[in-house]
């Protein structure tokens, strides 16, 4: 089974679906989002998208906003529930009983496979421990946070004691952690819990460094709609072998991370 550990609810569905139909893959885990890049139809519109997903980046949401993103994952997940994996998100920065009410709330009471894409604003990687924490109440369940710009390299090595500290949850960086993927992969290697996922990365044999030393801890993913599935199929199958390991990046580890059968 091919599965896809990474993408956001797109504006039409059907567009999602024929990417990934285009690239075999099977399923896809899918975040809620606030913007939608995939709308845009020229350059202004699409500023405007870009826009709203730096607001995010940077720590900015509102609960509606929040709010929202939630209703469109609702519905992705009820249209085709045997094609995505929803994943929920929580606000950071609140009081912890809070942020253990929304998981409770958003995430189990849904139904959901896991937390994410968590987003804290640059050089603020500790605000995503109240998430683990909560993560941890729940037997481990899966958290992803964002890996690419803003994210720093102190953000990367505060995200990798947090793994430490709550060795039960599968702590995912996303992006292959951007322009610090040399260093998300040695902070991976050293820490049982900790995952790559390899998607919108730029550098071909980054993927190949990564795939080569966690064949059991990296994650096909597209981030589509910023990333595309075919694209990033491609480039996983460039760099491996057919054969255990190559299944287990396209799918394999994500099977047995979110318990799948």
């Amino acid at each position: 089974m091919i599965l896809d550990a990474h993408s956001h609810v797109h504006d039409p569905l059907d567009a999602h679906l024929s990417a990934l139909d285009d690239a075999g893959v099977d399923r896809t885990v899918l975040f809620p989002t606030r913007a939608h890049p995939e709308r845009a139809t020229d350059l202004d519109f699409l500023r405007s998208e870009m826009g709203v997903l730096e607001r995010a980046l940077a720590g900015g949401s509102g609960d509606d906003g929040f709010a929202l993103a939630m209703r469109e994952l609702d519905e992705a997940l009820a249209a085709h529930p045997d094609r995505f994996l929803g994943f929920g998100s929580v606000p950071l920065g609140r009081p912890d009983a809070e942020t253990a009410a929304r998981v409770e709330r958003e995430v189990i009471g849904r139904g959901l496979y896991g937390i994410g894409e968590l987003t804290p604003p640059p050089n603020q990687a500790a605000l995503v421990e109240p998430v683990l924490r909560a993560a941890d109440d729940h037997a481990g369940l899966p958290v992803v946070v964002h890996g690419f710009a803003p994210t720093t390299a102190a953000d990367l090595r505060t995200l990798a004691q947090l793994a430490a500290r709550y060795p039960k949850v599968p702590l995912v960086i996303s992006q292959l952690a951007g322009p610090h993927w040399m260093s998300a992969i040695e902070l991976a290697r050293a820490i049982p819990n900790l995952h790559l996922e390899l998607s919108t990365a730029n550098i071909v044999f980054a993927v190949r460094l990564a795939i080569h030393e966690l064949p059991t801890r990296t994650l096909f993913g597209s981030d589509a709609p910023y990333g595309d599935p075919v694209v990033a199929r491609t480039t996983v199958e460039r760099v491996t072998s057919p054969g255990e390991v190559r299944d287990r990046v396209l799918g394999g580890n994500l099977a047995e991370l979110l318990g799948l059968g």
